[in-house]
């Protein structure tokens, strides 16, 4: 037992570590951005709607009962970087692996915007995510004026837990 405890301690201390070391990463985003769009270019129609939206170009994810996540991310505005955020996640279950994905969180108004950017801003653990494939049909809306894809880049990871994420926001 204190072997797991050691292990996923040391595997959010490297997330810690890694996610201060990578603050700024407005050249990561723009990469995340053209990659979601290379995907699938129906995202477009929310990078041209949306108010504005946060854009996580790589979450490290990891776990076994007891698990973790961490990312860094720009925050737009009419396309342009207005912010950093930073999103961390403890997560309880059963869950074995690691993972790493991007993550876009659009704004469908002001409102959703300044609850984001307000500063401690978390989901609950029921916010689902729109996972983004090649050519698939997107017809999804928004929740609470906020709307959420992921797109996979590496791992493997089994998991049937319960965790929320939280957002921390500088605006520049």
């Amino acid at each position: 037992m204190n072997v797991k405890y050691t292990l996923v301690t040391m595997m959010l201390v490297l997330f810690t570590m890694s996610s201060f070391a990578q603050k700024n990463v407005e050249s990561k985003s723009k990469e995340a951005i053209a990659e979601f769009k290379k995907t699938n270019d129906k995202i477009n129609k929310y990078f041209n709607s949306a108010y504005g939206y946060a854009v996580f170009p790589s979450i490290g994810k990891g776990g076994l009962g007891v698990g973790g996540a961490a990312g860094n991310g720009t925050i737009y505005r009419g396309g342009s970087a207005v912010g950093d955020c930073k999103m961390t996640q403890v997560t309880v279950g059963f869950q074995a692996g690691g993972q790493a994905y991007s993550e876009i969180i659009f704004f469908k108004d002001k409102a959703a915007f300044d609850r984001f950017t307000g500063d401690k801003f978390e989901f609950a653990a029921q916010a689902t995510a729109v996972a983004v494939t090649a050519g698939a049909s997107f017809d999804v809306d928004y929740r609470d004026g906020i709307l959420i894809f992921t797109h996979a880049k590496g791992g493997l990871m089994y998991e049937a837990s319960v965790g929320g994420q939280k957002f921390k926001t500088e605006m520049r």
